[in-house]
């Protein structure tokens, strides 16, 4: 178990990376299907309910990234970004609760995340700006200095794959250590002040990751503004 708490479900398949992250992975997957399912049965006009709930977050997400692309292409990648939101989100949820563990502490896993946003916004900016003009704009305004703009240009979006997986990793990982020396120094009751905490933590970690997958998608669809 390498002095990892105990998870029911690694009693199950055993106490393996892989299976931890595969069989957490899963359960959130699940939980996100129950709660889309709750969210749509009955749709109303005037939301109750976990209906309510989910308009609300859909809302926020497209408020959030207004301010940054624009409204109308805030709408059209809300989907990527509510996705990752709710994914991340209930993963890092998932290791506050006692028996299981978060598939986000995992750097495994928050480098898969990190790489297919990496992707898709470097595949958003070639699709509408052509491949040529895509990476001219990694050259700078003036031709002199593309020899020197062009490799940092290139260093940058890749430290973006080192900052989205690392930040959630490390955030993440910290938690669970913390709330393991927590549990084996005090009774249950006493942490659940770390626990609200920790809470506080997931939420904030889970709104960074998806801030920053609207900054990169606009900076690389939206270049004709930066330039201006």
């Amino acid at each position: 178990m390498e002095g990892r708490l105990f998870t029911f479900l690694g009693a199950i398949g055993g106490h393996g990376q892989e299976w931890i992250i595969l069989s957490h992975f899963i359960l959130v997957v699940g939980v996100i299907f129950l709660i889309a399912r709750a969210a749509t049965r009955k749709m109303q006009l005037v939301p109750t309910g976990s209906q309510n709930v989910m308009e609300a977050y859909i809302g926020g997400i497209i408020s959030m990234g207004a301010d940054t692309m624009g409204e109308k292409n805030a709408r059209i990648y809300m989907p990527l970004i509510g996705s990752l939101g709710l994914v991340i989100f209930l993963s890092n949820m998932t290791g506050v609760i006692p028996g299981f563990e978060s598939p986000t502490a995992n750097i495994n896993f928050t480098l898969s995340l990190a790489l297919i946003v990496f992707v898709y916004y470097n595949y958003l900016g070639i699709k509408k700006n052509g491949f040529v003009n895509y990476f001219k704009h990694f050259m700078g305004p003036m031709p002199a200095l593309a020899p020197l703009m062009f490799p940092i240009e290139i260093i940058s979006h890749l430290s973006r794959i080192v900052s989205l997986s690392f930040r959630l990793f490390g955030s993440i990982r910290g938690d669970d250590m913390f709330l393991m020396v927590l549990l084996m120094l005090v009774p249950w009751i006493v942490p659940l002040a770390g626990f609200f905490m920790l809470a506080a933590f997931g939420f904030l970690q889970a709104f960074i990751f998806m801030i920053l997958t609207y900054v990169y998608i606009a900076g690389s669809i939206m270049m004709e503004h930066e330039d201006h």
